[in-house]
């Protein structure tokens, strides 16, 4: 009889190990306490694998090999307290699918922000160097459904510390880990510690050989590496002083210092714009400068790479007025550095579910630069008191098309209407994507 896998979530995560699972023989039961999507049903059924929907039973998971466990699930869940106390092995679907590409090169990114644009600049250069490249994890196509249909000799995986807490043998060739500050802290008992840790996960297991990228600028990264030995090798990247070895700005130019290969573009001509930008290539550059890719490629990709959907994403210029889609700014720090980027009058659509935000970082780029704050949230409180003193005109609205037209209203030609929430989705949309979506297509629409 073959061995029981049970996945827990029918998000693109569960589906695809679902899938590998029954590709490679076990016995697969998938079980998600919410609403299974129809077209991932009619998936389920094609596939001949056993589930259930609107509850989790335990007795039909006791003796599992091993229990998939979804990234949005957090560990305090019942069923995933029962299962440990019922003595079942608990990993995430990267650990789960890793195995079945055993020589694969593993290009692993992580970091609070920059995470998605990273990975996709890191993927397309590789692909440009003409590297057989896959890209998942935290982004795109899940890691399991890839590994189950294709084979590729390296993969860019997107990492968020949810799935690394579910990661124990798995190893990266190649890391980074761009910066770390507060966020989720409600899935780590609120303490910045237990957070810091899960982030350098992405570091255990490498050794001598395997490299290390680190923000060598982070407070949290520089304090943890002062209590903490690695046994990676380590390379740092900077826009606060020249390295000798590594990546650094110097007199407005990006310089690449790795024995793999040095060169240097300038700032000016990097297609992504903003200091966190300069971060994120800063890394992308030097992971592949170690994989050997020319630096005319990563030099090209650079200069043309177009970003991705939802960060700081240019929509379209109305009467004289920037609309930016920014819906990824799910926390503090990402709007902190959307808000550093803007370099003409803004005005601010800002709210969400608050996770905790101190907002007092962003009060002096607030006080600067917008006039016009639009609070799209249920609960605006926070916002209201934070910010309220310092802009010319506040309102309040429930959805993306009501937030655009009375940023029309207030918005004067020269100026950017930026939507940079700082907050989660959850209390008025299905996620981030939904929330961007809606404000694009409520922008086109004006």
């Amino acid at each position: 009889m073959a061995e029981l896998v049970v996945v827990l979530g029918a998000g693109e995560s569960g589906m695809g190990a679902a899938y590998l699972a029954q590709k490679k023989g076990y016995d697969v039961f998938l079980s998600d306490s919410g609403t299974i999507t129809p077209e991932h049903k009619k998936e389920l059924v094609a596939w001949g694998i056993d589930f259930e929907e609107g509850q989790h039973t335990v007795a039909r998971m006791q003796g599992a090999k091993v229990v998939v466990k979804s990234p949005g699930i957090p560990d305090s869940a019942p069923v995933v307290v029962s299962l440990k106390q019922a003595g079942c092995k608990i990993i995430s679907e990267i650990e789960f699918a890793a195995p079945f590409a055993p020589t694969a090169k593993w290009v692993c990114i992580t970091g609070s922000n920059g995470k998605t644009t990273t990975t996709n600049l890191v993927y397309e250069i590789f692909r440009a160097g003409g590297l057989n490249v896959g890209m998942a994890g935290n982004v795109g196509m899940s890691l399991a459904r890839m590994v189950a249909d294709g084979h590729y000799d390296y993969y860019v995986l997107e990492l968020s510390s949810f799935q690394l807490d579910g990661m124990f043998d798995f190893k990266a060739d190649i890391a980074i880990l761009l910066n770390i500050t507060p966020d989720h802290l409600d899935r780590y008992d609120h303490k910045m510690e237990n957070y810091v840790a899960s982030k350098f996960r992405v570091a255990q297991n490498m050794k001598h050989g395997d490299t290390l990228l680190l923000n060598a600028d982070d407070a949290e990264i520089k304090g943890y590496l002062a209590e903490h030995a690695l046994t990676a090798d380590c390379a740092y990247f900077s826009q606060a002083g020249i390295l000798q070895q590594g990546g650094y700005v110097q007199a407005g130019t990006l310089h690449i210092a790795l024995k793999a290969g040095e060169w240097q573009i300038p700032i000016s001509e990097l297609s992504l714009k903003g200091k966190h930008n300069v971060y994120n290539s800063l890394a992308a550059a030097m992971a592949a400068t170690l994989c050997g890719i020319a630096p005319i490629t990563v030099q090209e990709v650079l200069h043309t790479f177009e970003g991705i959907e939802h960060r700081l994403e240019f929509v379209r210029e109305w009467k004289g007025v920037r609309y930016i889609n920014d819906s990824k700014a799910t926390n503090v720090d990402s709007a902190w550095y959307a808000l550093e980027s803007m370099t003409t009058p803004v005005v601010w659509i800002a709210g969400g579910t608050d996770k905790g935000n101190d907002y007092a970082p962003l009060q002096p780029f607030v006080k600067e630069k917008v006039h016009t704050l639009i609070c799209l949230g249920v609960d605006n409180a926070k916002l209201k008191r934070d910010f309220g003193d310092l802009v010319e005109n506040l309102v309040e609205v429930r959805s993306a098309e009501a937030a655009v037209a009375a940023a029309a209203q207030f918005a004067h030609s020269g100026d950017t209407v930026l939507l940079s929430p700082a907050c989660a989705s959850f209390d008025l949309f299905k996620n981030y994507e939904e929330r961007g979506r809606l404000f694009k297509q409520a922008v086109v629409a004006l």
